[in-house]
């Protein structure tokens, strides 16, 4: 039903059948990397969390960052708590390695990590542990209505700070 969902979501756009399906798995980052054949760090990985006041978030992020607690906290003025997998599950929809910002069980606000600007595409997963789509950062941020780009991860601006792509991400 989750892939569905995402399939049904993209329609509004005509995109639907740009959701790709494949044979391996793609649940994991490196998993996606591999069968996509993209480095781990264009993977656009979706983070549960909980937000303020008890209302579950969304924070979507390049492969290779980690969330940075400080900055999380700075941001949302609350601890990070990822949420349990059986809390994505009822708030998303999707299953742990499908999780994405689309075709959504429940509103939930849905931010963009930078760390994801320094790409021309991004491969999100699309509902299931073996789909994805490709998109620019602009065309995530639109198709999945996120309400800002944030600063809340770590472990990737050494190396590419200097490298961000600022075309196509509003």
């Amino acid at each position: 039903m989750s892939l569905e969902s995402v399939k049904a979501h993209f329609k509004q756009w005509n995109r639907e059948n740009d959701v790709m399906e494949f044979e391996t798995s793609s649940a994991t980052v490196e998993e996606a990397a591999e069968t996509i054949g993209v480095m781990p760090a264009q993977i656009a990985k979706t983070l549960s969390f909980r937000g303020p006041e008890d209302k579950d978030i969304l924070i979507v992020a390049a492969g290779d960052a980690k969330i940075d607690n400080k900055k999380f906290r700075q941001f949302t003025g609350i601890k990070a708590r990822m949420l349990k997998p059986d809390e994505v599950l009822e708030q998303t929809g999707h299953v742990v390695g499908g999780v994405c910002p689309f075709g959504l069980a429940n509103e939930m606000d849905v931010y963009l990590d930078i760390s994801m600007k320094r790409f021309e595409n991004l491969f999100p997963a699309c509902g299931s542990t073996n789909s994805a789509i490709k998109l620019t950062p602009g065309e995530l941020f639109h198709y999945s209505s996120a309400k800002e780009w944030v600063d809340v991860c770590k472990g990737w601006e050494e190396e590419y700070a200097d490298k961000m792509v600022v075309a196509n991400t509003d």
